[in-house]
């Protein structure tokens, strides 16, 4: 065979290899912060997910879960993927949009945030770059306006359209899903900035943690099973998590990851009060994440603290506390 033959027979291999080599914490971190999951709408993130973790499967709430061990005494462990977000509430016959809440708790650092900043509309032939129009400084000067805070109530989004059929025609209407524009940021030795850091960060060391687990089969005790799960509405009625504690429980105890305000990669263990409303998730604890400027856009946390994250999971997993 050739020298030519051979160099293109290893550039045909190449992708190949690469999508089977295991990916590091820093880039699924990275790639799971720049991707959006609006509550309610949390299909795509979760779609990544179920190709991500070998042996996973999405259950009827839309949870990705992955089913370790056979043993009758179960244990859970739950990282949540939603987030908060908007919808388009109304397409102007001009093109413009105006949005409304998605459900769940939204903070109202979360609104105005987005006031002038790029966002991103998912419609149905893929997401759709907008710009939040502001208040025209130069013809309010002077007048005595309000003051009030920026609402979402009061915003209007450009998509480029100069009539409703140019909306609809990219795919967007009335309910599609809306974002700040999601633009990752890594600095310092180990920090990485973003809307919601601290959650995706979690659920990154918790999807490396599974892969592993999944890996070496021997991991969980015996006699015990472990169900890792991708939970979707949690900041709204938690349907994933109970769907989860009515269908596949009881647990004898149940580990919610998820990120929180702290020392940026601090992971800090406190009790949780989801089982008095679920009583089939067993004794409840939550791992939190430390985050720095929570509900922000440049929410920020340490991959090094997540990469310690993952190696307390990888012991859970294997039953040490």
């Amino acid at each position: 065979m050739g020298a030519l033959a051979v160099a293109l027979l290893g550039l045909i291999a190449a992708p190949a290899c690469a999508q089977r080599a295991e990916p590091t914490l820093p880039a699924l971190a990275e790639r799971l912060t720049a991707m959006t999951a609006v509550t309610g709408y949390e299909q795509a993130l979760v779609d990544s997910l179920l190709a991500l973790l070998p042996g996973a499967n999405r259950d009827r709430a839309g949870d990705a879960v992955v089913a370790l061990g056979s043993g009758d005494r179960r244990r859970l462990v739950a990282c949540p993927v939603s987030e908060p977000g908007f919808v388009v509430g109304r397409v102007r016959d001009d093109g413009w949009l105006t949005l409304r809440r998605a459900p769940g708790r939204i903070s109202p650092l979360v609104e105005r945030q987005i006031e002038g900043q790029r966002v991103t509309v998912f419609g149905r032939r893929g997401p759709v770059p907008g710009v939040v129009a502001v208040r025209s400084v130069h013809l309010t000067r002077g007048r005595g306006t309000a003051s009030a805070p920026f609402t979402v109530d009061s915003a209007y989004v450009d998509v480029g359209a100069a009539a409703a059929a140019d909306v609809a025609a990219a795919g967007v209407g009335v309910l599609s899903p809306v974002a700040i524009a999601k633009r990752p940021q890594r600095y310092g030795t180990d920090l990485l900035a973003a809307p919601g850091a601290g959650r995706r960060v979690a659920c990154a060391a918790l999807a490396l943690a599974a892969r592993r687990a999944y890996a070496e089969q021997g991991m969980v005790p015996r006699g015990e099973s472990v169900l890792v799960a991708f939970v979707v509405q949690q900041d709204l009625d938690a349907r994933g998590l109970a769907t989860l504690a009515n269908t596949r429980g009881p647990f004898s105890e149940t580990l919610i990851v998820d990120g929180g305000p702290g020392a940026p990669g601090a992971v800090v263990a406190v009790a949780d009060s989801s089982a008095a409303r679920w009583p089939g998730l067993g004794r409840v604890t939550r791992w939190s994440l430390g985050i720095r400027y929570p509900a922000t856009a440049v929410e920020t946390t340490s991959l090094g603290g997540a990469d310690s994250l993952r190696t307390r999971l990888v012991r859970w997993i294997g039953g040490s506390p």
